[in-house]
């Protein structure tokens, strides 16, 4: 059988170059967010390192620049919904469109679930949960529009597969959440080639983490591996999610846990 256009592709066929693509990374001021906006400007992509701790995002931007490559530090609270198309707008208006979204802002629980105040509760929901599908929804809105092609990377976790207890119930929850919110969202813009898949790390190391541990002690010794990941062994899969060589995977959730996970 001849399938039309094969001879196009290189052998392999392993794009990763992000050369005129505007990727924003929300919760970039520390842990694996800081990490992705680095590794997604290193691979060409303008990048649009995105929190609510500004001064650490002047860091991160000048580090960026520093190398060589382009960054921008845009204060955003992800849980103001209302402030989300300004800050597109403004984007836009210095960068151009955001092709690839990075939706890595996160919260912990770290309380049981018959003592959590209703506080609490709204802010893991409204942050974990509705930030991301508000911001993935407005990108998507806008790339529809002019009929431009995007990437959309949700951050889930381990936890969203199974729960090992620790007070993280509504975490958990809020991950499975990301999840489902990937595989539909998938669905709906495939048809406008829009790719949104996730991401679900094991323990890594990182600012949330530390606190994990903090909170319920060492658990490294319990895993099957003895250790936590480092960030810098999730960059294959974010490249291999935004880059051009992944263009038929949607719909995805790629488990990176180092066999954390019972399966």
């Amino acid at each position: 059988m001849t399938v039309p256009g094969i001879a196009t592709f290189p052998l392999p066929y392993n794009d990763a170059d992000l050369a005129g693509q505007v990727a924003l990374v929300t919760g970039a001021s520390s842990g694996l967010g800081w990490r992705f906006a680095r590794v997604l400007a290193s691979a060409g992509a303008t990048v649009i390192a995105a929190a609510r701790r500004v001064d650490r995002l002047e860091s991160l931007a000048q580090e960026i620049e520093s190398s060589g490559s382009r960054c921008r530090a845009v204060a955003l609270d992800v849980t103001n919904a209302e402030s989300i198309p300004g800050v597109l707008d403004d984007i836009e208006a210095i960068e151009g469109k955001v092709t690839i979204l990075v939706n890595n802002a996160g919260v912990p629980d770290a309380q049981r679930a018959h003592k959590m105040p209703l506080s609490l509760i709204d802010t893991v929901l409204d942050t974990n949960v509705r930030a991301p599908y508000v911001l993935a929804c407005d990108v998507a809105r806008r790339l529809i529009a002019t009929g431009a092609r995007g990437r959309i990377v949700n951050i889930s976790s381990a936890g969203s597969f199974h729960y090992g207890g620790g007070g993280a119930a509504l975490y958990s929850i809020s991950k499975a959440a990301i999840n489902r919110m990937t595989e539909v969202l998938a669905v709906e813009w495939a048809r406008n080639h829009i790719n949104v898949n996730a991401i679900a790390p094991g323990a890594f190391a990182s600012e949330m983490m530390d606190g994990m541990i903090e909170r319920v002690g060492d658990f490294t010794a319990q895993t099957p591996r003895k250790r936590l990941g480092d960030p810098a062994q999730l960059d294959s899969t974010l490249l291999y999610l935004v880059a051009p060589a992944s263009e038929c995977v949607t719909g995805t959730v790629i488990r990176v846990d180092d066999g954390q996970g019972p399966r």
